[in-house]
């Protein structure tokens, strides 16, 4: 990341400029924001971005880079094979040398990155999203702008990982590797998936959400993050309203997935260890 110091100050100069009623940026700066769409594009740059250490760091300035981008193109008529499209961002087109899996109609935004092994069915992958090796995104599952998602980890069927570009200080979602996101799941708001957590079918996670660890003899509550190896499943809990007790959405954690178990296990397969249908 230290490579693009300098095209960070440029972008981050520009976007002060953005507000400005006569904003137009010179060619060089252009240029500039087209090498960083480019590094996006290519993954040697993400918005998420792991340090040798493991930790996980969120760079704002190339969200800064795409908000910039999306003011700097024009509407204009796009093509994908028989697909027709009338945006500013183009999708991805395949030559088979990516190492990537690509099946009708998937679609991923240019700058996203789809790294080697990745299995895209029929799905929609948005600007800024960083999929890493062997992970499989399945039919109609969404990644958002500038979300993360590890390695080896499968997005179930109609899964949605929310986006993020607006406001700039909010944090991408991040699915942490070898997790497993059960179908029609949705995690929203910067929601932070450990390594080798479970998410079973329908579970939604937004940043407020309350995340019960109910393995012990008391509850623990968690918001905003899902513990490594944890297995969670949908949930609810009685909350007080003016016109009486109803039930509101939770997430329940209910165990650990052992180590013993194959990390490319079938959600039903964990979860019969957990005696849940």
């Amino acid at each position: 990341m230290n490579l693009f110091n300098e095209q960070k100050k440029q972008i981050e100069k520009m976007f002060e400029e953005m507000g400005q009623t006569n904003f137009a940026p010179p060619k060089e700066s252009l240029a500039v924001l087209k090498e960083v769409m480019n590094a996006l594009d290519s993954g040697k740059l993400s918005v998420v971005s792991k340090s040798e250490g493991g930790k996980l760091a969120h760079n704002e300035w190339l969200k800064k880079a795409i908000l910039l981008y999306f003011k700097t193109q024009k509407l204009e008529p796009l093509s994908a094979g028989d697909f027709n499209f009338y945006d500013k961002v183009a999708v991805k087109k395949w030559t088979g040398a990516e190492g990537v899996r690509v099946v009708p109609p998937a679609f991923a935004r240019y700058g996203s990155f789809i790294s080697k092994g990745v299995i895209l069915m029929p799905c929609f992958v948005n600007i800024g999203a960083y999929v890493d090796e062997g992970s499989m995104i399945d039919t109609w599952a969404t990644v958002g702008s500038c979300a993360y998602v590890g390695k080896n980890v499968h997005i179930s069927g109609g899964v949605g990982i929310g986006g993020v570009l607006e406001p700039l200080q909010a944090t991408p979602v991040i699915i942490e590797d070898d997790c497993f996101i059960g179908s029609r799941s949705i995690l929203v708001e910067g929601v932070h998936i450990e390594t080798g957590a479970v998410i079973a079918a329908g579970v939604t996670i937004t940043g407020s959400t309350k995340i019960i660890d109910v393995t012990g003899n008391e509850p623990i509550t968690l918001t905003g993050r899902v513990p490594a190896g944890s297995v969670v499943i949908p949930g609810s809990m009685p909350k007080q309203f003016t016109a009486g007790s109803f039930g509101v959405n939770c997430a329940l954690i209910i165990g650990q997935r052992k180590a013993s178990t194959d990390k490319k296990t079938s959600l039903n397969n964990t979860l019969r260890e957990f005696n849940i249908s």
